[in-house]
């Protein structure tokens, strides 16, 4: 790496998420002289407001439905369970607060400088840190911009009574009735978990029908199951305004219906958080899908600002973002080119109830991409549900190449869902073939041995 010894530091990174705390201590473990900037939480969207805290929300909503099913296998509770809203929300602050010092501790492991400060790109090594002390100008030889998203509501008459993701995990009180908008992961889990939790729940979505760009039948599916556990499912419709009671809220929706609820949550997308981040000055501009541009290196129109993470086009997912930084480093720190990261075979889960695992193409995007196409699907009750009572049903499903006999999409709608694709995202990125996956022994019993015993074509 070249000793660029007329600027402070090597690389300064604005924001202390998932990517650039990764990036902050990948680059100074090559020797880089290396800096922070955040002005609000270590650990970014996915540590405080994010993956995290919402995972453990949907493990508390999932317990619900594990006291109704233990009575088919003889548990009998001393009386009806009860939640306690208090109890969930204080234990994840202190976990947050745990995971918080950890971050801390890295980047001090690291050998990285971390400012408590706002931070403001100048000019092209130039960042403008601003906190209670006042204004210090740092230099570096690159600055890598990991701000990520930030939540956006719509404008509409009693929009402000309207929460977002960032709020809402920290409600004073539990809501017995809860509404959402929007339609995509984000508002498919809250309302599963605000349904689980014990809240009469509403998702409200403008469309026909949620989780756009997901495979169709995994819509269609996760739609069914999501109404047999209760959510009330509004699609077709819009929130028209917002009126506020002494108690409650009065949600009106084009449809002329009107729902009296304790809280609304606004789940409509999140853009790029470049507020005040200096990009207009420096010429820099966001496209058409409000990301920052970048080329194979992550170097934006200036190389030497740098951008990765949910600021570029790339999935708003965390390991992408981690991934990217460690290619970020590979070519700028190590002289070295990686591979391209391939972003085709990227899996995701949606931890909705029950969860989505996905990884590669849906149905449809697999035919218009390929001449031929063969489709295997399974949908059945688990064993679990024999004797639990429940009528919960799991759909997985395989799409192949013709052609080629690759698997080229797999899709899960199920418990753990997406701790099984995990595993089968392997394969799917390897490029295995079906015939790869059928000569593969099934571990019996279990639902996950159905992605190896798939034999019969349900479509082509």
């Amino acid at each position: 790496m070249t000793d660029v010894t007329e600027y402070e530091y090597d690389l300064l990174v604005i924001g202390a998420g998932s990517g650039g705390v990764r990036a902050a201590r990948m680059a100074a473990a090559t020797g880089a002289k290396v800096a922070i900037a955040e002005d609000r939480y270590l650990g970014g969207t996915c540590v405080n407001v994010g993956c995290v805290p919402k995972k453990l929300y949907s493990y508390a909503a999932h317990f619900h439905d594990s006291f109704d099913d233990a009575a088919g296998f003889g548990w009998q509770l001393p009386g009806p369970a009860s939640f306690d809203w208090a109890t969930l929300r204080d234990n994840k602050i202190s976990e947050i607060k745990r995971l918080n010092g950890i971050y801390q501790r890295l980047l001090e492991g690291a050998g990285v400088t971390l400012f408590n400060a706002r931070a403001r790109v100048v000019d092209a090594h130039t960042v403008m840190l601003k906190n209670d002390q006042g204004d210090t100008p740092v230099t570096a030889h690159k600055i890598l911009l990991a701000t990520g998203g930030w939540p956006w509501v719509p404008d509409f008459p009693g929009s402000e009574h309207a929460l977002n993701s960032n709020q809402i995990f920290d409600l004073d009180n539990f809501p017995k009735r809860f509404l959402v908008l929007g339609g995509g992961y984000i508002a498919v889990e809250f309302s599963s978990i605000f349904n689980g939790l014990g809240s009469e729940t509403h998702l409200i979505y403008r469309s026909e029908l949620f989780l756009k760009g997901f495979d169709q039948q995994v819509r269609e599916f996760t739609r069914a199951e999501m109404e047999r556990k209760g959510v009330n499912l509004h699609f077709n419709t819009n929130i028209e305004r917002i009126e506020a009671t002494e108690t409650a809220y009065n949600v009106y929706l084009t449809t002329g219906e009107m729902l009296e609820v304790d809280v609304v949550l606004a789940a409509t997308g999140r853009h790029a958080n470049v507020s005040d981040l200096g990009l207009e000055a420096l010429g820099l501009t966001l496209d058409k899908q409000g990301k920052i541009p970048v080329n194979e290196r992550f170097e934006t129109a200036l190389p030497s600002i740098l951008a990765l993470g949910d600021l570029t086009a790339g999935p708003e997912l965390t390991p992408v973002a981690l991934a990217e930084a460690m290619q970020l480093v590979d070519h700028h720190f190590r002289d070295t080119v990686p591979k391209p990261l391939d972003y085709s075979t990227i899996p995701t889960a949606v931890f909705c109830h029950p969860n989505i695992g996905t990884v590669g193409l849906s149905e449809e995007a697999a035919r218009a991409k390929f001449s031929d196409i063969r489709v295997y699907s399974t949908d059945f009750r688990a064993l679990k549900h024999t004797l639990s009572g429940s009528h919960e049903r799991t759909l997985m499903k395989l799409i192949v190449d013709d052609a080629t006999d690759v698997v080229v999409g797999a899709h899960m709608v199920g418990e753990e869902a997406g701790e099984v694709i995990q595993g089968i995202a392997i394969a799917v990125r390897a490029g295995l073939t079906k015939a790869d996956f059928d000569r593969t022994v099934g571990i019996h019993p279990t639902g996950a041995e159905e992605f190896v015993t798939l034999r019969t074509l349900t479509r082509r």
